[in-house]
């Protein structure tokens, strides 16, 4: 129950209105202002204060959110600078970049009468890029056999020496005995790497004989071409 103020019947105080008018102002700042209802059919809305700005007008504020949204930005951004470039994956040890001639002539070397599929590709290439999923597969289905990976504009010399002018473009070696077969191929057509994966599993399933590297040596690539390759 409230208290009441009895005020003495002799004392009879008159205000004037511009006093009343200043205390109902200083009463009504006092009051925290109403904030509107929640919607009843989702209760887990937030509505955020309006904040006055020096500049003028009222806009919407909400820390939290702005903070959250920052945040995953830059974690999002960090998580996709780790991931390495789609021509740097390697599936196993059986898929190896080829960086020099010299790599590339010490890889056949040690492969023995292994078989072994050179792919030729460029960073730009569309096709190549679109080919090297279905490619990795390949390598996991076929432990056997050994993936050389060339970058054409790291090895610009060595892929001329090797007749290399479209992209993407494969090489088949039986190991250090020499080249089985050449041939561009694009994703649509990636069925003549199947065949000839059938082709030249064994050593006996060859036809000819192999080419060998031809004419290729660390001498014969030291001068380097600006000549660019084309994309098949």
């Amino acid at each position: 129950m409230a208290d009441v103020l009895r005020i003495p019947s002799f004392y009879s105080p008159r205000f004037s209105s511009s006093l009343l008018t200043s205390f109902a102002s200083t009463l009504n700042s006092l009051q925290p202002p109403l904030q509107p209802p929640l919607p009843a059919n989702n209760s887990d809305k937030r509505i955020y204060p309006l904040v006055y700005s020096s500049a003028g007008g009222v806009s919407s504020f909400a820390p939290t959110l702005r903070k959250q949204l920052l945040s995953f930005k830059v974690h999002a951004t960090i998580a996709e600078t780790d991931q390495p470039k789609w021509w740097e994956k390697n599936v196993g040890p059986n898929m190896i970049d080829i960086h020099s001639t010299q790599e590339f002539l010490g890889a056949l070397s040690q492969a023995g009468d292994r078989l072994v599929i050179v792919e030729f590709y460029g960073t730009w290439c569309a096709s190549c890029r679109a080919l090297f999923p279905k490619l990795c597969r390949t390598a996991e289905e076929h432990p056997d056999i050994l993936f050389l990976k060339v970058n054409f504009d790291e090895n610009k010399p060595m892929c001329k020496s090797l007749n290399v002018k479209v992209l993407p473009y494969f090489h088949f070696y039986r190991g250090a005995l020499g080249q089985l077969e050449s041939f561009s191929c694009s994703l649509a057509k990636f069925q003549k790497i199947k065949d000839a994966i059938a082709m030249h599993s064994t050593a006996q399933c060859s036809n000819d004989p192999p080419k060998g590297v031809g004419e290729l040596t660390l001498e014969s690539v030291s001068t380097p071409t600006d000549k660019s390759a084309g994309s098949a």
